[in-house]
């Protein structure tokens, strides 16, 4: 079927392709300005912001919000435990699992289709949610840091997504490695990784965000408040409101204080916060999510 095209010269346009951007445009005003609302909302005065909630721009323009919310002492350490699971947990799981993988997506590797299958097992059948907290119970991980690492340090998915990424790999070039001299660790490490930076990346940015934005395995395995995360810290700021009245009600008793601190806008500034390390660092990371994941899907 033809459509019209609605410009002459060497660009020319159909009515799908203004009609396709427009669409576009929308979904992209419609996913994008709740966030903006909740930026513009952290920093704007809370009294005028609730007399009348800015739109576009913060009509009165303050900081006081992120000072409400870094004077919480709370926040602090939830951030610390968020940064250290982050970083340790990625790292571990990105180093058990790529081995993992690298090791079943050598053919010479014995009873290799026997660890397949058991991990592909594993990915289909659980015991639910009571069994494993059992396990987590029974092994001693609850109410400690090493809940957070030790459960996460492998996935079988993962594994997958690594394995067909280094089965693409020419196989000369391990074996003349090989024939120089080289262990299968020192092959693993100087050939094999500098080669895959891309699925590398791609997996450590999604397995970060991951444990950035987990908040329930902190809620069910522990109970003190110095293990609580950001997610966490955050999800309790919004349920309850008195913790953001206290927050608040701290920076308002100054005396110098001239911007008025709100509930509201203590919750606003608090989910800014929380959320933009991990937005800060995907634009750096975005250019390998394409050639990182589909190269390492075409082959099984």
């Amino acid at each position: 079927m033809k459509t019209k095209k609605l410009f002459s010269g060497r660009l020319r346009y159909s009515l799908f392709d203004f009609v396709n951007v427009f669409i576009m445009l929308v979904i992209i005003v419609l996913t994008l300005y709740p966030f903006w609302y909740v930026v513009v909302g952290s920093f704007n005065d809370g009294t005028d912001y609730l007399l009348r909630p800015t739109v576009f721009w913060p009509s009165r323009f303050t900081l006081v919000n992120f000072q409400a919310v870094f004077r919480y002492k709370a926040l602090p350490q939830a951030f610390l435990i968020t940064v250290s699971r982050t970083a340790l947990g990625t790292v571990l799981h990105i180093f058990v699992t790529s081995l993992f993988a690298y090791a079943i997506s050598r053919p010479e590797l014995i009873a290799r289709k026997l660890y397949t299958t058991l991990g592909l097992i594993t990915m289909f059948f659980g015991g639910g949610l009571i069994p494993y907290y059992l396990v987590i119970a029974t092994l001693g991980l609850t109410n400690t840091f090493w809940v957070y690492i030790i459960p996460g340090v492998f996935s079988f998915w993962n594994a997958i997504i690594f394995r067909s990424f280094f089965s693409q790999l020419p196989d000369s070039l391990i074996e003349v490695s090989r024939i120089e001299g080289a262990g299968e660790y020192r092959i693993f490490f100087t050939i094999i990784m500098p080669l895959s930076t891309p699925v590398f990346a791609a997996l450590s940015l999604f397995t970060a965000i991951g444990h950035w934005n987990s908040f329930f395995d902190s809620m069910l395995y522990t109970h003190d408040n110095n293990l609580q995360t950001a997610q966490l810290f955050l999800m309790k700021l919004i349920k309850s409101t008195q913790t953001a009245a206290q927050m608040a009600q701290e920076l308002n008793t100054r005396p110098d204080q001239l911007e008025t601190v709100t509930t509201l806008s203590v919750q606003l500034a608090t989910m800014v916060t929380i959320t933009t390390p991990i937005l800060v660092l995907y634009p750096f990371l975005q250019r390998f999510f394409v050639k990182g994941l589909m190269i390492g899907s075409v082959k099984g």
